[in-house]
């Protein structure tokens, strides 16, 4: 493993001061950063997903930014690819990849591979969405769990994205999703991933701070005109509701705003609640992650977190080249 070149993962729920640690890793250390987010690869989509802003990107290079529009999908199987392509080329240069995000789906994809799912079918998701808007994901709910009842009993009526994806293999392959997995996880010819990984999760153990955190970030994105983007990717492109990029939490919410479905006071208190339910799907995921080492803490932020993540990175790094001064 010392023969690896290195790779730093940081994890952690949304709100909870990834990018702010990150940031101040790449200030110090020969470091880029990778996106790890399934948001941020869509073009001007940038208040909702707290995307870097200009300035920043200029200062600390990034990658897996940008790299859709809005009515484009993107999978974990090309997150892969993409994350490995990256990761190579910041290799090559000298210098180490930091991958930092909250779609944890793709750093497990990244980490343990993807089971070999059928490939997506345009033709059949839009017939299961035909279907959903003539009986209601409920119904086609409903018919999941007749034909996979393990799928159905963890995904909610409400879960369209996932629904549909679960019916369409189903309806692909004639087999249910989890035996898909069960054979990924018997496979034991999978190709490693070629790094030594310091994998890192933030764990704010103060679950009232990580609130407050999104409550007020929720705040300064209706501040700083969200609802102003969703209207502007309304006119400039063909979206849906049913599409991923209009799915992610907060442009789901404004949507059903501009459509009339709540007021703008609801709108907060529905963006704000489906952030905390989001953060704790990651918390979820996070604590189930193998081969992790936590940073757990009654909040994520200040000196002392960002001394210890640091510190851990310096000495992952050591006796690779030696970090830049810390002028702070």
């Amino acid at each position: 493993m010392s023969d690896l070149p290195p790779a730093i993962l940081l994890m952690g729920p949304t709100a909870s001061g990834k990018t702010a640690l990150a940031l101040a890793a790449a200030e110090r250390f020969p470091i880029e950063i990778i996106s790890v987010d399934s948001a941020q690869v869509f073009t001007d989509m940038n208040i909702g997903t707290a995307k870097p802003d200009a300035a920043t990107l200029t200062r600390v290079p990034h990658h897996l930014i940008d790299l859709i529009t809005p009515e484009e999908r993107y999978s974990a199987a090309r997150f892969c690819e993409d994350a490995l392509r990256a990761m190579a080329a910041i290799t090559a240069r000298g210098r180490v990849p930091l991958l930092t995000g909250g779609t944890m789906l793709y750093f497990k994809a990244l980490r343990e591979g993807l089971a070999d799912l059928p490939k997506a079918d345009a033709s059949l998701r839009a017939a299961i969405d035909r279907e959903a808007a003539a009986r209601g994901w409920p119904a086609l709910h409903a018919e999941l769990a007749r034909v996979d009842p393990e799928s159905a009993a963890r995904l909610k009526p409400t879960d369209a994205q996932r629904l549909q994806r679960a019916l369409e293999i189903v309806r692909l392959s004639g087999r249910p999703v989890g035996e898909f997995f069960r054979e990924q996880q018997r496979a034991s010819n999978r190709a490693a991933l070629p790094y030594r990984l310091l994998p890192l999760a933030l764990l704010p153990s103060d679950r009232a701070w990580l609130h407050a955190r999104i409550a007020r970030r929720f705040d300064e994105m209706l501040d700083g005109g969200l609802i102003g983007e969703v209207d502007a990717l309304r006119s400039r492109y063909n979206l849906d509701p049913g599409l991923p990029s209009m799915r992610s939490v907060g442009y789901r919410q404004v949507w059903e705003m501009l459509e009339g479905c709540m007021t703008r006071g609801e709108l907060r208190d529905r963006g704000i609640f489906a952030t905390r339910q989001f953060a704790k799907r990651q918390l979820t995921w996070l604590k189930s992650m193998r081969e992790t080492e936590t940073i757990e803490t009654m909040d994520c932020i200040g000196p002392a977190v960002e001394t210890s993540f640091l510190n851990k990175i310096a000495a992952f790094l050591s006796p690779n080249p030696q970090p830049k001064p810390h002028n702070k």
